[in-house]
């Protein structure tokens, strides 16, 4: 029987469109995935939406919709971003499912009989962006120690979760098991800041709002999102907490790999490690925090106005070539960096000319110099042991990599291999062999090396850029594609198209980016006479007292001014059109209006997250200033 592989993303949480970064992930387990499915496992990959909380509560509310409706549309979005990355996900969960909302109410009902949960009543610090409760000591300056946003004073009769109980065992599995989290530095970040200082009861209620699965006995309250959240792992498999398990889970648990971002590390190796003891099922095999993709300098964050989306990227540069950036730009514990710009260069570099030139090329002299045909002549000399050589090891050092989940590794050793051959082409001089009839069979033999090295390396490709390797095949017109074929020497002949695919057009950058600055360029909205609107329509405006904490001249505009506003824990950075009217020293610290749910919108090449409301008079602009009203007032 084949090896079970059981993968999971964290779900997606359904507040709004996942970026670039956050797609990121479902693109690493996929390569992770089809790897596995590549070697022979017998593999099951799921990811899913994370769909309750107060906080879609909210958002549903100012959208006019049910929170249902909401998650529904916002679901189907996400879904949307990754299937265009061609993710081969097994099973797509909601935490909205019949079933899954079962069997958490079952899970809850389970543990608080057999004295694992118990009703109290929760005083301290809340953060409802990223649902969790914190202590005044883990604040850091007064805000979330995740997300640096304001957290809220929260009071209500709410259940909690004995996590004293198993500190010690989870302690143990740790140090018994040091892969259990990887990489390194995240496990003594555990360690050190939650296990060893002592854990606190967690609160796993809610009664300040309903949108979420009731608690069968007390319906008044709601599951805690982390715990509803947490548990599709085992529902989605067929998990039954009265033991009818379901055939999936008897096969597939415990997980080999939960794959979630660093920044809900504590969630998935704390709590859900303590909740599956407690519900004594065996702990997943390990538990990989990944980095952040970051877009420029930060983190990708609407607040920040440096949001990418994958979809976008699809558009200006194909889908493989956006899961080579998501892959190849991440190393395996530091954050990885991308821009265009620097994307552009990316695929230039690596996709267009070492891969795609190396291909069109080789097919290309193949039907030139023997109308697409070439058999293994065994003309060698020292350039071709050394590439047989180079293949062999390119397979084992990309094996080795992938079992580490090290997959940038992997992806750059199969690019060292399309180097190799490229350079082999300029030891070999195929153009010259060519013009010596004595030499044909050592030419025939050049072209043969290079189709074969060509195969094996889009074989390991195939569980990065799958599409790129099947046109690859399909201009070798071969079907030597499973791993059992992924060595040297399959081949002993080959037919090749007779016309070769530009795998990846080279981009010429300026022209890529006057494109992308143009579709995200937006003149400002003047005053006019608009038709006349609902109260409904109102209503989808959000509208903000901000602080100006920053201003500046825009460097290639006289009338804009360029503010940074403190809305409540965030920053954001507003472009507006009234330069001519002040000085960026008289906005400091002045309170405005900020509009915060605009669209983003790029002004001369800078990025504006929001509207500062400002009047007309005399031809001169001037702002409406608040400043009795603290920062972060809803403005209704």
């Amino acid at each position: 029987m084949k090896e079970k592989f059981y993968i999971t993303t964290a779900i997606a949480y359904t507040s709004g469109k996942p970026h670039f970064g956050n797609v990121y992930e479902i693109v690493l387990a996929d390569a992770i995935a089809r790897y596995k499915r590549l070697r022979g496992y017998d593999v099951f990959f799921q990811t899913g939406t994370d769909e309750h909380g107060q906080k879609i509560e909210e958002k549903a509310s100012k959208a006019n919709k049910s929170p249902q409706a909401y998650v529904d549309e916002v679901a189907g979005v996400i879904k949307e971003q990754f299937d265009m990355m061609n993710a081969s996900y097994d099973y797509f969960i909601r935490t909205t499912d019949k079933n899954h909302k079962e069997v958490v109410a079952k899970i809850f009902k389970k543990l608080y009989d057999q004295g694992d949960i118990y009703l109290g009543k929760y005083e301290g610090w809340y953060c409802k962006y990223c649902e969790s409760f914190f202590t005044e000591s883990q604040l850091v300056d007064g805000k979330c120690p995740d997300c640096g946003r304001e957290v809220i004073v929260t009071s209500e009769d709410a259940y909690f979760m004995n996590m004293s109980k198993y500190a010690d065992r989870l302690m143990k599995h740790i140090e018994d098991h040091p892969n259990f989290i990887q990489p390194e530095s995240r496990k003594n970040e555990m360690i050190n800041n939650f296990l060893k200082p002592g854990l606190q009861d967690l609160c796993v209620s809610r009664t300040s709002f309903k949108w979420g699965i009731p608690v069968s006995f007390h319906p008044e309250h709601v599951v805690y999102v982390w715990i509803d959240a947490l548990s599709n792992y085992i529902s989605s498999l067929g998990y039954d907490p009265d033991g009818n398990h379901g055939e999936l889970f008897k096969k597939y648990w415990p997980a080999d790999i939960h794959l979630i971002g660093k920044d809900i590390l504590r969630f998935h190796t704390i709590y859900w490690p303590i909740m599956l003891m407690a519900l004594d099922l065996p702990l997943p095999k390990q538990i990989f925090g990944h980095p952040w993709l970051l877009a420029g300098d930060g983190k990708m964050s609407k607040s920040k106005g440096n949001v990418i989306y994958a979809d976008d990227l699809v558009r200006y540069f194909t889908t493989d070539a956006v899961r080579y950036i998501m892959l190849h730009e991440m190393p395996f514990a530091t954050d990885g960096k991308v821009s265009y710009e620097s994307m552009i260069e990316r695929i230039n570099s690596d996709l267009a000319n070492t891969l795609g030139n190396l291909v069109n090329r080789t097919i290309s002299m193949t039907n030139k110099y023997f109308q697409g045909k070439v058999k293994n002549k065994h003309v060698l000399s020292s350039f071709d042991e050394d590439l047989i050589q180079y293949v062999s090891k390119t397979i084992v050092l990309c094996s080795d990599s992938m079992d580490e989940l090290k997959v940038q590794d992997a992806l750059e050793h199969i690019n060292h291999l399309y180097r190799r051959c490229n350079k082999f082409i300029d030891e070999t001089l195929p153009w010259s062999l060519a013009k010596d009839e004595d030499q044909k069979d050592r030419l025939e033999t050049v072209l043969f090396n290079l189709l074969e090295a060509i195969r094996v390396g889009s074989i390991l490709l195939s569980s990065f850029l799958p599409e790129t390797a099947m046109r690859i095949f399909k201009q070798l017109n071969t079907e030597a594609t499973t791993y059992e074929d992924c060595r040297f020497g399959v081949h002993s002949a080959y037919e090749v198209t007779h016309q070769p695919e530009i795998l990846f057009a080279r981009i010429d950058e300026k022209e890529m980016m006057d494109k992308i600055s143009a579709e995200l360029q937006k003149e400002v909205v003047k005053v006019s006479q608009k038709d006349e609107i609902t109260i409904e329509d109102f209503n989808k405006v959000e509208m903000v007292v901000g602080e100006i904490i920053e201003c500046r001249k825009h460097p290639k505009a006289d009338k804009l001014l360029i503010s940074k506003v403190d809305i409540g824990g965030e920053l954001r950075q507003v472009v507006s059109g009234i330069a001519e009217s002040y000085q960026p020293e008289d906005l400091l610290h002045k309170k405005v209006i900020v509009v915060i749910n605009l669209k983003p919108a790029l002004l001369k090449k800078e990025v504006s997250e929001g509207m500062i409301l400002a009047g007309v008079k005399e031809d001169k602009m001037e702002v409406v200033f608040v400043q009795d009203l603290p920062v972060g007032s809803v403005i209704r």
